[in-house]
């Protein structure tokens, strides 16, 4: 149901609904969590229904109302019933704007819950402070890890008690596994993965060997044996020699071991979730960043004149230092004399010491010392203009060009959030990155500037400005802007320019996604809002995550959830939790112990208040745990 003309209220009076603030990709994209993983009433303000994903976002069913208002005024707060809501979101917008609109809601209805999209975070931690019952999240820096990872070609990671979880796929599964959370996993058909399939744990096969040799098994307590009844397919079999039940072990493990392999050639790939000790980096030589620093003080001498001029000089100072050295022999005083003269700073053989017999070495010495001086008058304004480009451009304010000793870096495309954050998180990773920006008022500029990142500015063909970001020598392009088709253009293009360059694209449709996957290979797709939207989700109820994992163009969340008095986790087991699908507890801290417990063990033992389990968790399943958590005994 949708309210019908500007402005106007929700047509039946609603309460204990949630109302989210905003028409873009994030918005849909949370308003569809709500309505479809956590079923609650949900009413949207959007500034234009006719715009952006408004129109999406009114046809979605278990929607209760989309009222429109241009900005969040008193009136908009009544018109949403803001008095009897239980959540506030705010995800368009800028920080200004939803500081404001989040203060006006507390001051209606103190008992709200408010989620903030902002992207300056040290701010949001700071107005986080000044909410009775708020959070402040940057869906930028929830989705970047994501995409940073995808261009250098390996799952991201998120940190827990640490540990860094990630992804591994297919042959890089080890057997220290935590846990498989996918498998058919077809990159030509991406709709066929499936999330935390049932799997049966280490211990299964013992369970089935107890069970059958138990007490309702062939052998009975007084030692008598019984007869179990045989399949049919055991009956043709001929009898186990003595020493097969030695080897059965043995067998087993084997078996257990290529499970993974057989996995992946029946049904498809499949992955698993794991821990690393630390977060791997991008190692990079010294050697390499020298030879790239080297090579990249060829843009002074880009033009062949120059290069043949400052070649003929270097081979005449060569020369005079040469003649210099066999005259004086002495080495170090020649090339103390050598640079003086270069610096224009030798002193010169005086007519009465010449006379006197006392000059420094004769004609030979002082011609050689003439040419030196010339050449040195050649090299200065070179010098001098490398020394001021290095210094002086950050202080000019304008974006720095890549060199030509840029090598193996990654080309991120639009500077927006997103894209600051990923160009940000590279950097910080060492991985050499050059930026591409159309607007040259974009906020990330400046941001990227201050981290010494090259930047193409201007709106011509991405042709033209792929080969200035020097696209023939990235590993990577990642187009990260807010329009799909954009975004697209520009990984086909740098496609085109180098096919072996990867590309991380920025797709919201999934569809979409889906026929990038089967067209391109060594390509991967993400959408900020389908990355960022279950954390958002989660705030909202009142529950923190502590980072999303992809897989493919899904999600998996990570979650620390501690048991409380009156929780309805208490008197719960592994199996309460996981048998309904959805979810995998994979470490546990026992009250008042200090560590977590990885892949805890013991699946019969009930939670109790202040223990502490980690899971991981698919976006319905975890709305099935906040569930759970809300029930009060």
């Amino acid at each position: 149901m949708t309210s019908e003309g500007w402005g106007t209220p929700p047509v039946e009076p609603i309460s204990q609904h949630f109302v989210v603030r905003g028409g873009n990709a994030l918005a849909h994209r949370l308003v569809l969590e709500l309505v479809e993983h956590y079923e609650v009433p949900v009413v949207v303000l959007v500034a234009d229904r006719d715009h952006d994903h408004a129109p999406q976002i009114e046809q979605l069913t278990g929607v209760s109302a989309v009222v429109e208002y241009s900005s969040i005024t008193d009136e908009a707060l009544r018109a949403v019933s803001i008095g009897t809501a239980r959540g506030l979101a705010l995800v368009e917008g800028d920080d200004q704007e939803n500081i404001h609109a989040a203060l006006s809601a507390q001051g209606r209805n103190p008992n709200i819950r408010i989620v903030l999209r902002m992207f300056n975070q040290r701010l949001g931690e700071n107005i986080e402070r000044l909410l009775r019952n708020g959070a402040a999240l940057s869906g930028s820096a929830t989705a970047a890890p994501a995409f940073a990872a995808a261009a250098l070609g390996r799952p991201n990671s998120v940190a827990v008690g640490g540990r860094f979880l990630h992804i591994a796929f297919d042959e890089a599964i080890t057997s220290d596994r935590l846990c498989i959370v996918a498998d058919r996993i077809d990159r030509q058909d991406v709709s066929r993965i499936r999330l935390m399939p049932e799997q049966e744990g280490g211990s299964a096969e013992f369970v089935r060997l107890a069970s059958e040799f138990g007490d309702d098994g062939p052998v009975r307590a007084g030692g008598a044996e019984v007869p179990a009844p045989r399949r049919p397919a055991e009956a043709a079999e001929p009898a186990e020699p003595a020493g097969a039940a030695e080897s059965a072990g043995a067998v087993a493990q084997e078996e257990a071991t290529g499970a993974v392999s057989a996995a992946v050639d029946d049904e498809g790939g499949i992955a698993a979730l794991q821990a690393l000790p630390v977060e791997p980096r991008e190692p990079i030589s010294w050697a390499r960043r020298l030879r790239w620093r080297l090579l990249g003080t060829a843009r002074y001498f880009t033009s062949a004149r120059m290069r043949l001029v400052l070649l003929i000089a270097l081979a005449a100072v060569l020369m005079a230092f040469s003649v210099l050295w066999y005259l004086s022999r002495d080495f170090g005083w020649t090339v103390y004399i050598s640079l003086l003269d270069l610096a224009g700073a030798a002193q010169p053989d005086q007519p009465a010491d010449i006379a006197a017999g006392t000059g420094t070495g004769g004609l030979w010495q002082r011609v050689a010392q003439v040419v030196i001086t010339l050449c040195g008058i050649t090299f200065a304004p070179v010098a001098t203009a490398i020394v001021v480009e290095a210094l002086a451009s950050g202080r000019r304010g304008q974006p720095r060009n890549p060199s030509a000793g840029t090598r193996e870096h990654v080309i991120v495309v639009g500077l927006g959030n997103v894209g600051t954050r990923v160009a940000s998180q590279l950097h910080e990773l060492g991985v050499p990155v050059v930026c591409m920006e159309r607007d040259p008022q974009a906020r990330g500029i400046a941001a990227v500037r201050a981290l010494g990142i090259p930047v193409v500015l201007g709106d011509g063909p991405f042709e033209e400005q792929l080969r200035r970001a020097r696209l023939k020598h990235s590993r990577a392009v990642v187009a990260v802007s807010g329009d799909d088709a954009t975004n697209l253009e520009a990984a086909l293009e740098a496609r085109h320019g180098n096919p072996e360059v990867r590309v991380v694209v920025r797709l919201f449709d999934d569809d979409f996604a889906g026929h990038f996957y089967a067209t391109l290979d060594n390509a991967a797709s993400r959408s900020v809002s389908y990355l960022a939207a279950p954390a958002f989700a989660a705030a909202l109820m009142g529950r923190e995550v502590l980072g999303t994992l992809s897989v493919f163009r899904h999600v998996l969340l990570i979650a620390e959830l501690t048991v409380e008095d009156g929780s309805g986790l208490i008197g719960m087991n592994r199996h309460d939790l996981e048998d309904p699908g959805g979810v995998r507890v994979i470490a546990a801290r026992v009250a008042r112990s200090p560590h977590l417990q990885w892949n805890y063990a013991d699946r019969t033992r009930r939670l109790g208040p202040g223990d502490q389990i980690v899971v991981a968790a698919t976006r319905s399943g975890f709305a099935r745990l906040n569930t759970v958590l809300a029930e009060e005994g």
